[in-house]
């Protein structure tokens, strides 16, 4: 498998540990990994979470990949966009 290739699946795993990570933290019984489209938002029409899931979602991203995400943080709106942006940004900024 090329780099390119083998980074494609990277991502697709991390996008479903992190999508996991979503529905266990929000216990979102009726959802599976592939109701969620990575391209899709997070927030308003799409999965249709909101402020407080956000703030669980902060800690529990925390907790498991000892990333910090402040409530003032500027790239919020980007960083909680959908699947794909916070995957990315946990990824780049993971401790864990």
């Amino acid at each position: 498998m090329s780099g390119e290739a083998g980074a494609r699946v990277n991502d697709q795993m991390f996008y479903t540990e992190v999508a996991k990570m979503i529905i266990e933290t929000l216990v979102l019984e009726d959802l599976a990994v592939a109701d969620i489209d990575p391209q899709a938002p997070l927030f308003g029409d799409g999965l249709g979470l909101d402020s407080i899931d956000a703030l669980e979602l902060s800690f529990a991203i925390a907790q498991r990949y000892g990333v910090k995400l402040r409530s003032d943080d500027e790239r919020n709106l980007n960083i909680f966009s959908s699947l794909d942006a916070l995957s990315q940004h946990i990824s780049q900024h993971r401790t864990k």
